[in-house]
């Protein structure tokens, strides 16, 4: 485990968050959170540090951070710019939106290219330790995936998209999806709040950072590559960029370039390896070609993914 790091997590009131709430209530329940000095919303911060001296800071707000970022923003450079990781414990729903699932994302608004910082390493802990935590609480009903990057801010009203950038820490959504059964399963939001306190427990293994593009919103070629391990290695899938919102982003256009250059720029430790769901037009096939080349990384369909072992690794 990583020793003295920082992570915050934000939760939203009951009367506008389903979720949030049950899972802050379980946090309290499963760790001691001591109020801190730090006061946002008329409520006082509150924290728990572990055995290895990495801290958890829980913040509960009024109102949904990325439903009104540009009230939240100048607090949360404010009191954790140099944190390093944040997340924001929510509900997902969507009309086509699959049920029972236990979901965390990046941030980012693809349309317009502008993308949060990401930590393929810190989202692959926290999916790792909600697919054990779910084994553990016995919801075989449920599954762990991750979806494409996005933001919800957009939807919401939230800000515009630049602002995405202007918090210079990783930043997730975590979330029960679908329904109004899920939001209020008490064991999932048990699940969500244990493995919140995991968001800094590597199993040690050597994290091949991966940027992901095409396919569906929850594509399950490259959720599925979270989990995926060989010999000392494993996957640490980023931002992934769903063929929706590279057609109306217009990647295919003269700034496409560099809106992926914005987009490699924004993942921690770079990237290796660019996998492209085999569905994706042609045109957008070259770009990525294109930007793996001038990485001097691998570009691959995402079949290969199931054959990390024959991918030419740039240090192979």
């Amino acid at each position: 485990m990583e020793g003295n790091k920082r992570a915050v997590f934000f939760f939203c009131g009951e009367t506008i968050d389903p979720v949030a709430g049950r899972v802050l209530q379980a946090s309290k329940q499963i760790h001691p959170l001591e109020e801190t000095d730090m006061v946002i919303d008329e409520e006082p911060v509150r924290k728990y540090t572990d055995s290895s001296g990495n801290s958890f800071f829980f913040v509960r707000t009024r109102r949904v951070v990325s439903h009104a970022y540009d009230r939240y923003l100048p607090v949360m450079n404010s009191h954790f710019a140099d944190f390093d990781v944040a997340g924001i414990i929510t509900w997902h729903a969507g009309e086509n939106a699959p049920d029972n699932i236990l979901t965390s994302h990046t941030t980012g608004d693809v349309d317009s290219g502008n993308f949060g910082p990401a930590n393929p390493r810190y989202l692959r802990n926290l999916l790792l330790a909600m697919e054990k935590n779910r084994l553990k609480a016995g919801l075989e009903d449920y599954f762990v995936t991750t979806e494409a990057t996005h933001w919800s801010g957009m939807l919401y009203g939230g800000g515009s998209a630049e602002m995405i950038t202007r918090f210079p820490v990783p930043l997730l959504d975590v979330e029960i999806g679908s329904s109004p059964a899920c939001w209020s399963s008490e064991a999932a939001a048990g699940v969500l709040a244990e493995s919140l306190f995991s968001i800094f427990e590597s199993d040690g293994r050597r994290v091949r950072n991966l940027l992901c593009a095409g396919g569906v919103h929850f594509e399950r070629a490259f959720s599925g590559a979270v989990f995926q391990e060989w010999g000392d290695c494993a996957y640490g899938v980023s931002h992934i960029l769903a063929n929706q919102w590279l057609i109306t982003g217009h990647y295919d256009e003269k700034d496409g370039p560099e809106k992926l250059e914005a987009c490699v720029a924004s993942i921690q430790g770079g990237i290796e390896a660019i996998a492209f769901h085999d569905n994706l037009k042609g045109v957008y096939k070259d770009r990525f070609r294109a930007l793996g080349a001038k990485y001097d990384i691998p570009v691959f369909k995402h079949q290969n993914l199931r054959r990390p072992e024959e991918i030419p690794w740039a240090d192979q």
